[in-house]
């Protein structure tokens, strides 16, 4: 008797063992601005405009190549106070969207922001190490930036998006101005 109640609590451990490994890894979800709190960084003494922008399919075609898919929206969201314009998007990491604020003056990035990062690795590019790279980035042929930007060891994918929505961004501002 003793026997089976062992074997029986070894087939509940293995159970117990087997759903824990199929469970989905708790999403943590980093909060580092709130779309006010960018924005007031973006245009700190004054009140921006907002508008949108509609994804025709020319623009469609160049966000295939920039973003490596078609958007799924049919218009892009954007602030704007005279050549300064504000972007915030979403690409995907590994699994999760990073939320991505991008700042343009005069055809060039003044700022790249992480509001949100969901991703479980690869946080590493919220820091200003990272992300200082990207100041005075400038967008050639409307598909590369004008320098390279350095990866991070086990955020390659993260690095990417955020790479890709700045081009992205670079973009979509050339399209308003």
């Amino acid at each position: 008797m003793t026997g089976a109640i062992a074997s029986m609590k070894s087939v509940k451990y293995l159970l117990f063992c087997c759903v824990l490994l199929q469970a989905e890894p708790a999403l943590s979800e980093q909060v580092y601005f709130s779309k006010e709190s960018f924005l007031q960084l973006a245009f700190p003494a004054s009140e921006p405009k907002s508008g949108v922008i509609w994804l025709t399919s020319q623009r469609k075609q160049v966000a295939k190549e920039l973003l490596g898919h078609s958007p799924a929206e049919l218009r892009v969201r954007y602030w704007s106070l005279n050549d300064r314009s504000a972007w915030i998007l979403d690409k995907v990491g590994k699994e999760q969207p990073i939320t991505i604020g991008v700042i343009i003056e005069n055809d060039e990035v003044q700022q790249v922001e992480i509001l949100v990062y969901r991703e479980s690795r690869g946080g590493e590019v919220r820091h200003g190490f990272f992300k200082q790279q990207f100041v005075g980035a400038q967008l050639i042929n409307n598909i590369d930036l004008d320098r390279n930007i350095d990866g991070i060891s086990g955020a390659t994918l993260s690095v990417n998006a955020v790479t890709t929505v700045t081009k992205w961004a670079l973009y979509l501002h050339e399209q308003i101005f």
